[in-house]
């Protein structure tokens, strides 16, 4: 199943190739599109940074098994 930090993950490079060819191909010059199509791809990892942020193993319910001996 595809989650959230797939999709992100897919769309960085999707945002920065994507945006900085058709800013191009409507007549921008390629020094000023390219920043643009990397403010993009920022913006989606900032998202995904602290806006969306990661679950960390803290939040999760703990198990009702005790925990395994190694000895």
């Amino acid at each position: 199943m595809t989650g959230y930090y797939d999709i992100v993950l897919g769309l960085i490079p999707v945002a920065l190739l994507g945006i900085t060819a058709a800013l191009s191909l409507v007549g921008l010059s390629l020094t000023a599109a390219v920043p643009v199509g990397a403010f993009v791809a920022m913006a989606i990892i900032g998202h995904a940074m602290f806006v969306n942020t990661p679950a960390d193993g803290a939040d999760e319910p703990k198990s009702t098994r005790p925990p395994m001996n190694a000895d």
